[in-house]
């Protein structure tokens, strides 16, 4: 069964906060398994003040970010004490940038689980703008005590 989970939801799953917080909603989830995440790119990020002026793109790191946090939103939910855990992306591989990532932009974020510890994971992300690639990565993360 699939499921949803709104900004507010998100704010108790993972400690991430403004101007750090790179994904807006979770629109399907299936524990354990994969999630799928938007995150809704404005001209106020503050990242576009100085990447780049005049001609505004998303780091192609925070794309991957973004991967990662969507990644443990699905990681923490199967955490009892998530609120005494962090999840640290601890690598990335296979890392490829397709399309640049701009203001008004819907950035769809997919996450499949290849492995699932209960310490540690490795995800496939890929990131989407309109059905059109933009980023892909393998990422692994480990989960640590706070």
């Amino acid at each position: 069964m699939t499921e949803t989970i709104d900004i507010g939801r998100i704010l108790e799953l993972i400690p991430h906060r403004y101007p750090f917080l790179l994904v807006d909603r979770i629109v399907e989830i299936e524990r354990r398994k994969r999630v799928q995440a938007i995150k809704n790119v404005t001209f106020n990020e503050p990242f576009f003040q100085g990447h780049f002026p005049g001609a505004p793109v998303m780091p192609g790191v925070l794309i991957i970010e973004s991967m990662a946090q969507a990644a443990a939103v699905l990681i923490l939910l199967e955490v009892d004490d998530r609120d005494k855990k962090l999840v640290y992306f601890t690598g990335i591989d296979e890392c490829r940038f397709r399309r640049p990532v701009t203001p008004g932009d819907v950035l769809t974020i997919d996450v499949d689980v290849q492995r699932l510890r209960p310490r540690a994971a490795k995800v496939r992300g890929v990131a989407r703008v309109d059905g059109e690639l933009a980023a892909e990565a393998t990422l692994l993360c480990a989960m640590i005590d706070r």
